[in-house]
């Protein structure tokens, strides 16, 4: 029992992400930047916050919203300045809140010096920083289609052949086999780390090796899950993350997280397994892929059971050998409370649900801004209004194929787009949710902010804010919620989750109801003990009893101590 890894100062807190475009506007132009991050650093320290995750902040075009950068080592400009940013580290530091960047280097942007100059002439010193290729036949020199849409090869009429972007043609891939380049992104993080960060999240890390002679890709229908498995996991992705933990990370105390898509279960040891030496820890999509269906990527019923079963192959891929993390939400995923609960009637009782699930698993919870809210998605009503990439690519594609009905289109778009996680934060009931001063934010707010608003949810010690703040406190406090073992009780139920976490000293006991519905529960056998409600989402939990009748989206969590 309790056959834990090291203990981490990174296992024992959850990471709190930050999306600075929608966080706080400080100078009245519709877009937050990072005056309005330390101007909020009370109010995140007062939810529980200690380490934040900043999407990045680097000088960009904003073709994708910063994660196309120019300029790795200089500020966004509407984001501010270096000394915005030296300004709000240290008072970070001084809320003993730590921080981590985005490291975006499977690409860069199109507008970065060095894709400047490689673009100029073949034997340019930059060339081969970047992939290049010539065509085949007039066309692109393979079959591979960015994650974003069309080809994933841009022409290049100076030199007459074509570059390799996996997402947009403003986001060339990076050559990581050119160890000049490595060097310069080595360089690169030492200057953020030696100003006191933290620790980085690494944007599609799993892309940055390509499979070797780049062939073509063998479609099956299932176009996001081909690719994805054609572009993660190269060959010589390991190698390099072990070059980059032997040059850079291990010098210093700090948190490494690897986006990981394209990783699954049986990758994951690879990547995080404690005797590596790559990354502390891997952000895996497969939960995130359970409500879509694989041909069309259109919404269906989330089946528990594969949820559950997900859960379990991670853990299993990492006991005692590595760590997790587990998340509902984040800037590339819709809102968790409308999309894995319900949004209306239940928006208290699901969204508090879902944040007793994330909370205590055996991994670094990671949250996403407006979480502890109980943020939902909004209602686009013009295509003009989407700001995604994604989205604003797709309609193109739609346009094209003859499907010419927003309407549809709308109807696809308010349940998937990425931009339901990017409206701005809703702090108060003011115009634009307090968000901004400007008459034009740059996405429209969410009109449900009159009611869903941080100082609505601060006043209200009954809310979804106060709940995050307590399961916040219980899990820092709590050894068997962070390093306990974990079991799944009940595997195939299909609205009742049930799993304990447990050590020689403690037994805590978790069971959830996933659905709209009261659910008479007969427990699982194996709990002879309950002990004392630790915490729960109704104010009148039962205690103990050989079954329990479970209210729509019910939460209880009980603590017994070891026999």
């Amino acid at each position: 029992m309790n056959n834990t890894t090291t203990q981490q100062w990174w296992k024992e807190t959850f990471v709190y992400q930050i999306y600075p475009r929608s966080f706080k506007d400080s100078n009245h132009d519709g877009i937050g930047d990072l005056k309005g991050i330390t101007q909020s650093l009370d109010y995140l320290k007062k939810l529980g916050v200690e380490v934040i995750w900043l999407s990045p902040i680097f000088k960009s075009p904003n073709d994708d919203n910063g994660y196309d950068i120019s300029d790795y080592q200089e500020i966004m400009d509407e984001f501010g300045t270096m000394a915005d940013f030296d300004e709000m580290l240290a008072e970070m530091k001084k809320r003993e809140i730590k921080l981590i960047l985005d490291l975006v280097v499977n690409h860069s942007s199109d507008e970065h010096h060095w894709f400047q100059e490689a673009k100029k002439s073949k034997d340019n010193p930059y060339r081969d920083y970047y992939i290049w290729r010539e065509g085949k036949d007039g066309q692109a020199p393979n079959n591979w289609v960015s994650m974003f849409g069309g080809s994933a090869w841009e022409y290049n009429p100076a030199t007459e052949d074509y570059y390799l972007h996996l997402f947009t043609c403003k986001q060339p891939d990076l050559n990581w086999q050119n160890p000049a380049l490595r060097k310069e992104i080595y360089q690169m993080m030492r200057f953020w780390l030696d100003k006191g960060v933290d620790g980085f999240r690494m944007d599609v890390i799993p892309f940055i090796s390509k499979q070797e002679g780049l062939p073509d890709i063998q479609y099956t229908g299932q176009l996001l899950f081909d690719i994805v498995n054609q572009y993660a996991n190269g060959p010589q992705v390991h190698e390099f993350l072990q070059e980059m933990h032997r040059e850079v990370l291990a010098a210093y105390e700090v948190m490494s997280v690897g986006e990981g898509i394209g990783v699954y279960a049986k990758d994951a040891y690879e990547y995080v397994g404690e005797d590596r030496k790559e990354l502390n820890l891997i952000y895996y999509f497969d939960h995130m892929f359970l409500d879509r269906d694989a041909k069309t990527d259109k919404p269906i019923s989330l089946e528990l059971p594969r949820l559950k079963q997900v859960i379990r192959d991670w853990d299993e891929a990492l006991k005692g050998k590595g760590w997790n993390t587990f998340y509902l939400n984040n800037h590339d995923q819709p809102r968790s409370v409308s999309r894995f609960g319900e949004d209306t009637q239940y928006r208290y009782a699901s969204a508090t649900m879902l944040a007793t699930l994330l909370f205590t698993l055996k991994a670094t919870p990671f949250m996403y801004q407006g979480e502890e809210l109980g943020m939902t998605n909004t209602t686009f009503t013009d295509i003009e209004d989407l700001n995604d990439v994604w989205m604003r690519n797709l309609w193109a594609k739609w346009q094209q194929e003859g499907k010419n009905n927003p309407k549809d289109f709308l109807a696809f778009a308010n349940i998937t787009s990425r931009d339901h996680a990017r409206t701005p934060f809703q702090w108060d009931d003011s115009p634009q949710a307090g968000f901004t001063d400007s008459e034009k934010p740059w996405l429209l707010v969410n009109t449900n902010y009159p009611k869903i608003n941080a100082q609505e949810a601060q006043a209200d010690k009954n809310s979804i804010w106060h709940y995050y703040q307590k399961i916040i406190s219980l899990r820092k406090g709590n050894h068997t919620l962070i390093y306990g073992d974990y079991t799944d009780l009940d595997p195939q139920h299909p609205q009742v989750f049930v799993y304990v976490r447990e050590t020689k000293e403690e037994k805590i006991t978790v069971i959830l109801n996933f659905s709209p519905q009261e659910v008479i529960y007969e427990l699982p056998a194996q709990i002879t003990h309950l002990g004392e409600i630790f915490i729960s989402n109704y104010p009148d939990s039962q205690g103990e009893a050989a079954h329990t009748v479970l209210k729509p989206y019910e939460a209880k969590v009980y603590c017994a101590a070891q026999s």
